[in-house]
């Protein structure tokens, strides 16, 4: 069992780094869609409705992922293969880098308003209010979250949690990126939604940051700084988790992250991040291999921990 889970976990990885995300009917797209049904439905400015709403799509996930793990209780090839296509699918890994190393090129050109039309595929911020240098700063806070969103925390609930934790890890952070933001909306809605997702990533972004001091090397960056701004400035941050990788990414590529950042429903100021300068199109580029190189390290990771847990239930 534990040896099938380390398998499908690697299988996943691969088919990520080699595929990308389905091109069509993407099953987290499908979820997306099922969850808007359920909003429309649930919907009161309220904390209760918003509960509702969580517990039934969380728990609708993770029951899925029991019944494919009870399909392959007695067949190895079965377990493999499911936890192998529950990893693709929830990884975002290649897609991430795709879109990070674009808006670089866009930068490094001079088109700001080519790396301005993909900024939202990157993030939730308003891209009409960002010059290039904060479109820099923005791609590279981008990258940062979403490589422990979207390929460390998977492969870490992968790893301890088999396939229910990958579709109860994804459709947390698929909700909280749905309806857990500070909109007038989605303040008490979401509410549920925004902590589920902070307590499942409790874990893994520290995971996270202290892979990118790890990894920093590879890229040519400072581990040292990595760890010093990750230990100083992360706690400023207003998200318990996300503030640690990207104070990390931050002290490994030697730049300065945080400020005044916009979004559609308001502004924020962010706490500073580092010590070093704005960063620039060659830092977006840096900040893209480096998530690279921690995905690479976290499949490892979880591999191996699977095999070990897995060993110890015996």
């Amino acid at each position: 069992m534990s040896s099938a889970r380390a398998i499908g976990l690697l299988l996943g990885v691969a088919a990520d780094v080699v595929l990308g995300d389905p091109r069509r009917w993407h099953p987290v797209a499908g979820f997306g869609t099922v969850a808007q049904r359920v909003e429309r439905t649930l919907y009161r400015d309220h904390h209760v409705p918003g509960v509702a709403y969580t517990a039934a799509l969380a728990g609708s996930a993770v029951a899925l992922g029991v019944a494919v793990e009870r399909a392959g209780m007695r067949r190895p090839w079965v377990r493999v293969l499911g936890t192998a296509t529950a990893t693709w699918v929830v990884l975002g890994g290649r897609s991430l880098a795709a879109e990070g190393a674009m808006i670089g090129r866009h930068l490094d050109a001079g088109a700001v308003e080519a790396a301005r039309e993909r900024i939202p595929h990157l993030c939730g911020r308003d891209p009409s209010t960002l010059d290039s240098p904060a479109m820099a700063r923005a791609t590279v806070e981008s990258v940062a979250e979403n490589t422990s969103d979207a390929v460390v925390a998977p492969l870490f609930w992968g790893a301890v949690a088999g396939v229910p934790g990958l579709l109860g890890y994804r459709a947390i952070n698929t909700m909280d990126a749905m309806v857990g933001h500070r909109s007038p909306r989605y303040r008490r809605f979401g509410w549920a939604s925004a902590r589920l997702d902070d307590l499942a990533n409790l874990l893994p972004a520290r995971l996270a940051a202290a892979l990118t001091v790890v990894g920093a090397p590879v890229v040519g960056g400072d581990r040292k700084g990595a760890w010093t701004a990750w230990q100083r400035d992360a706690a400023a941050h207003p998200s318990p988790n996300a503030g640690r990788v990207e104070a990390a990414f931050a002290g490994a590529l030697e730049v300065r992250l945080g400020g005044r950042t916009v979004y559609p429903y308001g502004v924020e100021d962010r706490p500073v991040l580092g010590t070093g300068r704005m960063p620039d199109a060659g830092h977006v580029t840096r900040a893209v291999e480096l998530s690279r190189v921690v995905g690479a390290l976290t499949a490892v990771v979880a591999a191996t921990v699977a095999l070990f847990t897995g060993r110890n239930k015996r």
